[in-house]
């Protein structure tokens, strides 16, 4: 009898152990067992390399060993970002295909997956076209980059889309945010092993080197992606058959923004992601230009911010538990984020590289605990429409803030160090550093911003059940 009840003990204390520090175990369930979902969670890795890609490495790779021009170089990588409104309608295009085979979301991430494989296939040859053409037109060059990441941005929105529908399909609705959890930190742990990947292959940076990576980039992702949704989505013709009545794009649109709070959630979410990413296509170029830093440290601030961002994740998870409030932890997060940005900007004047990379943490730190409080928010008003429209939505909005601020950002920078080196803005201003220190200033002013519009959140008056309904939460719960 000692011994039953000793092994009953040791049993009980396991299963809490495994909770704790295998957070994602309680997100799995008899129909979609962990080993499963772990499966399905690899398209995020696919995401997260490309991510690394277009908005870590390549910027940095183009303006410093390419002398490609900073505007131009902003132009070319929003261009993915700035397809993100698309998200919304591939959302759409998911919940409502028509199809005799029975499949929903299976072919949205199979054709994201063959853009995004083409996208990268051309894409080295097009930079290295765009830096030293020397026949043909001058814009040939320019055409070819664009084209590359248009269809490596078409086909990474659609596949995530459509992929972070087909988890929350497959799992009840008391498991999503635990699923979602743990497809946002696939998506961060394959930043971060990219962001290694290519800090090390491109520390002796050559044209043949950029080709080789790019490239097996391209195989990698597309062989992870179908190894991610193979067999995962069983087909129901009752939800594809020709005939089934839908609701119109409009319609679905209507239904989504009728819940209250919605439009002023996703208003903070595009300001605060803003915030957050104009520094996305200058970081690294800030370090290698202003602060003498190789590619392969410059490439391990990808990974620095990663990691920030799930200590915010952390951080997040053990103030809900505690019964911290959603939207107090966003503007947590901003406050972190006003913090972060004023250490990069002081990094120049003082010369410190470790306060640059304490800086690029912090940004991730901030943006990690603003993802959790923002996102918890959006999962609580969007209750009533479908999985598609509701991700889409999401996406659609945070994406296009961040293709929108990274445009900005390179033409922003561009103006300032025009005028500051030529001498129009006084002597105080006559230094390359200008035009980065400006950007990083306007994101902590729209940081500001963002707090005062995610005030009125917090009030009575958006404090209503939905918002509350099992919101406290361990590691597992965490949304991204």
């Amino acid at each position: 009898m000692r011994i039953g009840a000793a092994n009953r003990r040791l049993i009980g204390l396991w299963q809490k152990l495994g909770t704790r520090f295998m957070p994602f175990a309680d997100a799995a369930s008899a129909e979609m067992p962990l080993s499963r979902l772990m499966r399905l969670s690899l398209f995020q890795i696919s995401v997260g390399c490309v991510m690394v890609l277009l908005n870590g490495t390549l910027n940095r790779v183009l303006i410093v060993e390419l002398g490609v021009r900073v505007d131009l170089v902003s132009a070319v990588i929003a261009i993915p970002v700035l397809a993100a409104p698309l998200r919304l309608f591939f959302g759409y295009r998911s919940d409502t295909y028509r199809s005799v085979l029975g499949w929903r979301r299976v072919p949205y991430i199979w054709l994201g997956s063959l853009l995004q494989f083409g996208g990268l296939a051309i894409m080295p040859f097009a930079l290295l076209l765009m830096q030293s053409q020397t026949v043909g037109p001058e814009w040939a060059g320019v055409a070819g980059a664009c084209l590359a990441f248009l269809l490596t941005g078409f086909g990474m929105h659609m596949s995530q889309t459509a992929g972070l529908a087909l988890a929350s399909d497959l799992v009840p609705a008391e498991k999503r945010p635990r699923v979602v959890a743990l497809l946002y930190v696939m998506l961060l742990a394959g930043m971060m092993a990219a962001s290694l990947f290519y800090s090390y292959f491109l520390v002796d940076f050559s044209a043949k080197q950029l080709i080789q990576v790019i490239q097996a980039t391209a195989l990698f992702t597309m062989v992870i992606n179908v190894i991610a949704i193979w067999k995962q989505e069983a087909r129901k013709p009752l939800l594809t058959a020709v005939d089934r009545s839908q609701p119109g794009f409009l319609e679905a649109l209507s239904t989504y923004r009728s819940d209250p709070g919605t439009m002023r959630l996703l208003l903070a979410v595009a300001v605060g992601s803003a915030a957050f990413s104009m520094q996305d296509v200058l970081l690294e170029p800030y370090g290698g230009e202003i602060l003498g830093m190789s590619v392969g440290h410059t490439t391990l601030l990808t990974g620095l911010w990663a990691a920030g961002t799930m200590a915010g994740f952390f951080w997040a998870a053990s103030s809900l538990d505690r019964g911290g409030e959603m939207y107090r932890i966003a503007a947590r997060g901003l406050l972190v984020g006003i913090a972060a940005f004023s250490a990069v900007i002081f990094a120049e004047p003082l010369d410190l590289d470790g306060l640059f990379y304490i800086g690029a943490a912090g940004v991730g730190l901030g943006g990690g605990l603003f993802a959790v409080g923002t996102m918890l928010g959006a999962m609580a008003i969007s209750k009533r429409s479908d999985s598609g429209i509701v991700v889409g939505a999401w996406g659609a909005v945070q994406a296009t803030a961040i293709g929108a601020s990274m445009l900005l950002a390179g033409v922003l920078k561009s103006g300032v160090n025009a005028l500051a080196l030529s001498g129009s803005l006084g002597e105080a201003m006559t230094s390359r550093a200008s035009g980065y220190l400006v950007v990083y200033t306007f994101e902590i002013i729209l940081m500001f911003v963002c707090l005062a519009v995610l005030g009125p959140l917090t009030g009575l008056r958006h404090r209503g059940s939905n918002h509350h309904t099992d919101m406290r939460f361990g590691l597992a719960e965490m949304p991204g």
